[in-house]
């Protein structure tokens, strides 16, 4: 019943017999998510709070009443008996035995006419009677039922004591109708008709001879049980269409217009029924239809163009030059048919891949394959959102077994405790990129640990970090079963942090090397992209539980316990602070990135307590915005306009800004024809949705009918789509539900917008912002003005990104790491209209799509919101929507036009995943890939030096002394621009060169208030003496600027090979 446990302050008030204040004074129980709950909070909308003076009070059970509930402790019997008046008015019961049950005890009941019991009471009294009400119910009428338990209620309370002895004397009678006494002669009916029927019968049979007697009646049981034998029938594909099977097992076709169209053209109807996936649109083709298209001269020559172009994109040779690279993601979203991803992170993931591939990069992806992937979502009549699980059928997905020379099927091992897990290796080929997935759930395993890669992010923390580990470790070791052992690492997300671990093993166990020396190698060759703008995000485990599946690793590490938990602690010897994934990540990987420019500084924020004594923002954690992969997001009809404007190879150019600044020259019309098609074609998918039974949320089929009639092809459309939670703030446009009825019912110009998007099923909150939407979609003034669209998914987002007019964005600041759906969209002609965070604070042109200011204007959250949508509100009645249906004498909104075009020609460039591949390449991997070489010469001479250069430094370090100290008294003499000052400092090294040791000064200016202090730079001292172990050091400063400042000075270690000097971050101040 969802509580745990009686209230502990009314317990003690009914002890002690007297009236103590408690905390909540409708619940006897304490109930999970009691915030959430929809019985409380309709309970306080209507401000029925239980005060002495009310005459109404309600008291709220949510417990199962079995005699042992800890408040009532009596059995419903027990309790029903003391009640005047029941109410059970149900939406729908086969029978209902809860009014019957009152009626029994003499008490008066409501109920409906949905109910068995209802209609049978209405069928046995044809008029009103004492004792009973039933409210007539339909799918139309709920004012009407409401008014009706009013009345009943309203009713029972006039009358008292003696008065309502007629009613329980009805309910008495009534009740009796139902004995088994009056009931059983309809069963000796049923049983008479039975046997009539079955008379006669039996002389059919009886003079029938036997071929043979059973002796026993055992023996006829067992002959009767069918056995069945299962046989597998392949499919038989023709010598000419076998081009057919290597296609649909490359998911180049997944991004290839001219694949799709041709898997398309086989069965359009077959090909929408199997989600688009052509494994499965080949098992099912009849044989028949197979022998056709062998026949059929025009799609074998569509079919041989097709594979000739798949041929030769597969056999360019890579680009020279570059580093291999092993991608490591807990999710991909490549296509729909692929169910390995949840929302952004996979489908960047996916999209990374796909553009590898086109870049050409030497790139491998390395995953989990989930039996289950995530949840399909099916949204109840009354908002709930009801996560699905279905299973998928490896055999009908584009996976294959990865095999030894012998044919074997390829696995690795994990030790567990007490036993180890296997994981089978299969391989996704996205187009020339390979990426290998691990599966548990086979016989191999025990029944718990098949479970491991049933569902994405399933289970609770304990099956989260098996599944992390099968990643990491089982992810490196199935890389090296298949041969590959590659340049760089990059982790996507601190799930696949594990793979250091492997790999710091492997150098130590297997290159007979120190675990400082490995960490030199392992930081040198990994990269750690993070997409969470706030710690709580990151994956945490309890010390116990790290202890109960790693724990013998120290030892392979040759480390302590307490070193390998410090490994993932932002505070060292911290025994209460949990292993935190990210932060493992961050301490063994050289380079760290976000996701954005704005999520590169907010990065720096989150981390910088790995690093004391370093300024926030001269930390070593760099950006590559997320882009999307163009050729996959693009429609079709708007991959034909970039071909004929930019030219047919306009992919390979995407880099070209010149070549973008072309759709300025495409007419108007053209481009409003396009638009209002692609918005034509959103809303008929809609509707076909919304008649389907598979795809329509559990709604009445009136209702739907109404909402297809109400929507409109030529209404400025707005599109919401993304992952439901609380910080994404989808509740933003509804503070104010009157305006927002005027915007979208205003009958010259109306405005629709378009909702989809899944919660996490943990999610509570987020589960109750879509529930909350779909509630007011349904009211009367919203109706068809207001659409949510369940199960949220590549092929929905695709069709809502290029269909819609603008893609609304309303997250918390800066909360949005960088989000790509937007981006999606601009590449679409949609125009983005979002906070300036994430990617938008870098994508935002004046003209090109609309915004609301990065500031925050109060720390109040609630403030904050009620300005934000007022703003939303605004720009739509003041701009967007009068530049929307601003109309020349073509019916085209030339203003508008215009923004589509600067959005294509000046934001969409920026934001292409081919970019995001080149931009990885310049920052991070040549860098990597650079350094790396250098450290693996001479046998890995470098590492070993480091590690005992850096052993000796912290030997020596704590007995550095400062033995003078020169600089100019901020007491005594001004500061002015353009004068030049100089100091000094002396330093007794303790042996240690004056060349590994470094001072430098750092000036922030200083912040007034609660403001910090803003980095502005540090300057370097020269060594200008040196005597035995005493080093002198001096700088000359120009100021340059008038204001404010602090001042410091502080010494830190020095070395030709540190990349950076967050790699040893020894730092003292001075």
């Amino acid at each position: 019943a969802n509580h745990y446990g009686p209230r502990k302050d009314l317990l003690e008030s009914m002890g002690n017999g007297e009236q103590n204040e408690v905390s909540q004074h409708h619940l006897t129980h304490n109930l999970h998510y009691e915030e959430h709950d929809q019985i409380l909070n309709r309970i306080k909308s209507k401000e029925l709070n239980n005060t002495p003076e009310d005459k109404v009070k309600v008291i709220f059970v949510p417990s199962y009443l079995n005699g042992d509930d800890g408040i009532f402790n009596l059995a419903y019997y027990e309790i029903l008996i003391g009640l005047d008046l029941t109410l059970f008015p149900s939406y729908y019961e086969p029978w209902g035995y809860t009014p019957l049950e009152s009626l029994a005890f003499r008490v008066p009941t409501v109920t409906t006419s949905l109910t068995g019991f209802g209609l049978w009471v209405n069928n046995e009294y044809k008029k009103e009677v004492p004792g009973i009400t039933v409210i007539p119910r339909d799918d139309f009428n709920d004012e009407e039922v409401v008014k009706g338990i009013s009345q009943a209620i309203a009713n029972s309370c006039k009358h008292g004591g003696k008065d309502r002895e007629p009613d329980r004397e009805g309910a008495y009678d009534i009740s009796r109708i139902a004995l088994w006494d009056n009931l059983i002669k309809h069963y000796w009916s049923a049983y008479d008709k039975a046997l009539k029927s079955a008379e006669g019968k039996e002389l059919v049979y009886y003079d029938k001879e036997r071929i043979e007697k059973l002796p026993e009646t055992e023996q006829a049981l067992v002959d009767v049980h069918p056995f069945w034998r299962r046989v597998l029938v392949q499919q038989n594909i023709p010598e000419k269409l076998k081009a057919l099977d290597e296609l649909s097992h490359n998911l180049w076709w997944s991004w290839t217009q001219d694949a799709i169209d041709l898997f398309a053209s086989i069965d359009p109807e077959m090909w929408t029924e199997v989600n688009e996936n052509p494994v499965e649109l080949l098992e099912q083709l009849p044989y028949d239809t197979l022998k056709e298209l062998e026949t059929d001269n025009g799609f074998i020559q569509k079919l041989q163009k097709v594979y000739g172009d798949f041929k030769a994109y597969m056999a360019e040779k890579p680009k020279e030059g570059l580093p291999g690279i092993s991608y490591f993601s807990m999710e991909y979203g490549i296509h729909n048919s692929l169910k390995t991803f949840s929302g952004g992170l996979g489908l960047l993931a996916g999209d990374y891949l796909k553009e590898a591939s086109d870049y050409n990069l030497p790139l491998v992806g390395v995953g989990l394959l989930y039996r289950y992937g995530y949840f399909r979502q099916v949204i109840s009549a009354g908002g709930e959102q009801v996560a699905m699980s279905d299973a998928q059928d490896f055999s009908r997905l584009p996976v294959t077994p990865v095999r030894d020379e012998h044919g074997n099927w390829k696995d690795v091992n994990i030790v567990l405790p007490g036993r180890t897990i296997f994981a089978r290796l299969w391989r996704v080929q996205v187009g020339r990129i390979p990426l290998y997935l691990l599966d548990t759930d086979y016989e191999a395993n025990q029944e718990g640990d098949r479970g491991i890669t049933h569902n994405l992010y399933g289970g609770d923390n304990e099956n989260r970090l098996k599944q992390e580990i099968l990643l990491g470790i089982g992810g490196i070791r199935a890389l090296r079963s298949i041969g590959l052992d590659t340049d760089l690492y990059h982790c996507n997300e601190g799930h696949a942090a594990f793979t250091s671990l492997e790999r710091l093993r492997e150098y130590i166990q297997t290159g007979n090397m120190t675990f400082p020396e490995a960490v030199e190698l392992v930081r040198a060759s990994s990269l750690f992209t993070t997409h969470t703008p706030v710690p709580a995000g990151h994956d945490s485990f309890e010390e116990d539980l790290l202890r109960t599946y790693v724990a013998h690793y120290p030892e392979r590490l040759k480390i302590s316990w307490n070193q390998f938990m410090n490994l993932g602690r932002f505070h060292p010897n911290q025994k209460h602070e949990k292993f935190s994934m990210s932060v493992l990540a961050v301490k063994l990987s050289q380079e760290v990135n976000g996701v954005s420019k704005l999520h590169g500084e907010v990065s720096k924020e989150m981390f910088t307590g790995l690093w004391p004594g370093y300024m926030t923002d001269e930390l070593h954690i760099g950006y590559v915005t997320n882009g999307v992969h163009l050729p996959t997001w693009l429609g079709p009809d708007w991959k034909k306009l970039y071909e004929k404007t930019f030219g047919a190879d306009c992919f390979l150019r995407q880099e070209d800004r010149e070549m973008w600044e072309r759709i300025q020259k495409v007419p108007e019309k053209e481009i409003w024809d396009l638009k209002s098609q692609e918005r034509e074609g959103l809303i008929n998918h809609i509707k076909e949705r919304l008649s389907v039974a598979s795809t329509r949320m559990m709604d009445n089929p009136g209702q739907m009918l109404e909402i297809s009639t109400a929507l409109s092809k030529d209404a400025l459309t707005i599109g919401f789509a993304r992952r439901f939670a609380t910080y994404k703030r989808a509740h933003l446009l509804f503070r104010d539900l009157e305006r927002l009825s005027r915007i979208v019912n205003n009958p010259e110009k109306p405005v629709q917008f378009v909702f989809a998007g899944k919660a996490h099923p943990r999610d509570i909150p987020g589960q109750d912002l879509i529930k909350m939407i779909v509630e007011i979609s349904k009211k009367p003034e919203f109706i068809g003005k207001i659409v949510f669209l369940q199960n949220y998914d590549i092929q929905l987002a695709k069709r809502l990104v290029r269909g819609v007019d603008i893609w609304l964005n309303t997250p918390t600041r800066p909360l949005e790491a960088s989000g790509t759906s937007g981006e999606k969209a601009v590449m679409n002609g949609t125009m983005h209209f979002s906070v300036l965070d994430g990617w938008w604070a870098e994508g935002y042109r004046e003209d090109a799509g609309w915004m609301l200011p990065i500031e925050r204007s109060f720390d109040n959250q609630e403030l904050q919101d009620e300005l934000d949508a007022e703003r939303i509100y605004t720009l739509l009645e003041k701009n967007i929507i009068e530049k929307f249906y601003s109309r020349d004498k073509e019916d085209v909104p030339i203003d508008w036009v215009g923004m589509i075009r600067n959005t294509i020609a000046r934001v969409a460039p920026e934001f292409t995943m081919n970019r995001m591949v080149r931009d990885y390449i310049d920052r991070f991997y040549m860098k990597l890939f650079e350094r790396s070489k250098l450290l693996k010469e001479k046998e890995n001479l470098i590492p070993k030096e480091l590690a005992l250069w850096k052993h000796r430094i912290l030997n020596h370090w704590k007995n550095i002394k400062v033995l003078e100290y020169d600089f100019p008294d901020i007491t005594r003499e001004e500061f002015v621009v353009g004068n030049t000052y100089t100091g000094k400092v002396v330093l007794d090294l303790d042996g240690l060169s004056a060349d590994e040791i470094g001072v430098e000064m750092v000036h922030t200016l200083s912040g007034s208030g609660h403001e910090p202090q803003v980095f502005r730079g540090k300057q370097e001292f020269e060594c200008t003496r040196v005597e035995g172990s005493v080093a002198e050091y001096t700088f000359v400063q120009n100021v340059p600027e008038t204001g404010v400042f602090d001042i410091g000075f502080r010494i830190y270690p020095k070395h030709e090979h540190i990349p950076h000097r967050l790699d040893f971050p020894l730092v003292r101040w001075i």
